[in-house]
């Protein structure tokens, strides 16, 4: 039977990252930045870089990314520097990683692509059995094609559903006959899982129809990782989600009510961190999850106004967004972190892309009120407008109106109430008996 993933015990082990920018093709994070961001990624993983490779090119090389001379030189200096971990910041075939694999010629440097990073500090935070499964999806998926040596540092099993852990580094397979077989078990394992998943995405739906029968507005939860988000859902809520100044801290989403100005309720929840070259496969595999955010009356985008890229993830939040097809849902943007601002004042470029922003600090609980204000009035512009009379005998309705639409005129008659005002999309269909004005 093939072998889980191994998972590592933590151990501080050297890195070294290799960048690589492709002329005339335009990109919303310099590659520094890129490199910058995929070194608190390789941190939160457990890796020390210790240094930074760059190279700009025509045109990725099919077989190695990076040209002839440029991976001598990554040879060379991973012998030099006692590198053990060589991460690439773009998605590296399975070819080239073969090939770059082949050129170092040391079993006990193992080489990884942002994709393979990313999937680890999933794995390393999934805590649900959904959010295990998906994780272990997108990784046996990353790794089918990548059978030619035997699970490295990226091969942590999600959720612990590989059982024990086993320390040290993998060696290479016994050979092409196991390969194949590894092959076979793996994709009836992709099988299964997708199984599973579809089970759990049914009882997502259900869930989704019993809150739907609670007529209370949904709002989503977004943001770049570590914007701030759980922080975010902590102080509009009582709900205490993890946050952490790390990337991906929380992964699992968490769904809380909170108390509008109005005094009415309705429902947060927080979702998966984005990333700019967020994985196909980890996407793929969170759809159950995504789909929150298409169920959303309004997105609150969050965003780290404190951020160096502040604008470039906020542009990569809405490009995610347009993909998922949730272009049509409504968006309030609040800046977070204006406490480590200067003066707390936003800056020009952002203020100006976002004249309509709300700007707030969720670990001082700055803005909120102006934040929750905001969410209520979007929500209420979602609402249909409607003009019913209601007989006194049908009391119910009107308590119902009361409690989960906006009333903005309300008339009693002898034989029952007007009432003129706005309404769940979800409680249109019981009022329309009485779609009229006596």
């Amino acid at each position: 039977m093939t072998r889980p993933p191994i998972q590592l015990q933590p151990v501080i082990e050297r890195g070294l990252l290799v960048g690589v920018a492709f002329k005339g093709q335009p990109a919303l994070f310099s590659l520094e930045d890129s490199l910058d961001e995929l070194e608190r990624l390789a941190e939160t993983a457990g890796v020390t870089v210790v240094g930074r490779m760059t190279q700009t090119l025509e045109r990725p090389n099919p077989a190695t990314l990076i040209g002839k001379g440029k991976l001598e030189e990554l040879v060379q200096r991973v012998k030099a520097e006692d590198i053990q971990v060589v991460i690439f910041d773009e998605e590296l075939s399975p070819r080239q990683q073969r090939e770059i694999e082949k050129a170092i010629d040391d079993e006990n440097v193992k080489v990884l692509d942002r994709t393979a990073l990313i999937l680890d500090i999933f794995a390393q935070h999934a805590h649900t059995k959904e959010g295990a499964l998906q994780v272990e999806l997108a990784q046996y998926e990353y790794r089918l094609p990548r059978l030619t040596r035997a699970w490295t540092h990226l091969a942590r099993q999600a959720g612990g559903r590989a059982g024990g852990a086993t320390g040290g580094v993998g060696v290479r397979g016994p050979g092409e006959t196991q390969i194949e077989i590894d092959r076979r078990e793996i994709s009836r394992k992709i099988a299964q899982l997708k199984r599973e998943l579809e089970e759990v995405r049914a009882h997502r739906e259900r869930y989704r129809a019993r809150r739907r029968q609670s007529h209370l507005p949904l709002a989503a939860l977004v943001g770049y990782t570590n914007a701030g988000k759980s922080t975010l859902i902590n102080a509009l809520t009582p709900a205490q989600v993890r946050a952490e100044d790390k990337l991906f801290a929380t992964l699992d989403p968490t769904t809380r009510k909170m108390t509008l100005p109005s005094g009415r309720e309705a429902l947060i929840t927080d979702t998966v961190g984005f990333i700019q070259k967020l994985p196909t496969d980890l996407v793929a595999a969170f759809r159950a999850t995504l789909e929150e955010i298409l169920e959303a009356d309004l997105i609150l985008h969050v965003v780290d106004a404190s951020h160096p890229n502040a604008l470039e993830q906020a542009l990569t939040v809405e490009e995610v967004l347009d993909d998922l097809g949730a272009a049509h849902i409504p968006v309030v943007v609040a800046f977070n972190k204006i406490d480590l601002l200067p003066d707390r004042q936003l800056p020009p470029e952002l203020r100006g892309d976002y004249p309509d922003a709300v700007a707030i600090s969720a670990l001082k609980g700055w803005g909120l009120d102006a934040l929750l204000a905001r969410i209520e009035a979007e929500l209420i512009a979602r609402m249909t407008p409607v003009e019913v009379f209601i007989p006194y005998d049908k009391g119910d309705l009107v308590d119902m109106f009361h409690t989960y639409g906006v009333v903005e005129a309300i008339e009693h008659r002898g034989d029952g109430v007007r009432i003129r005002g706005r309404l769940p999309v979800t409680l249109v269909g019981r009022f329309e008996p009485y779609e009229r004005v006596a």
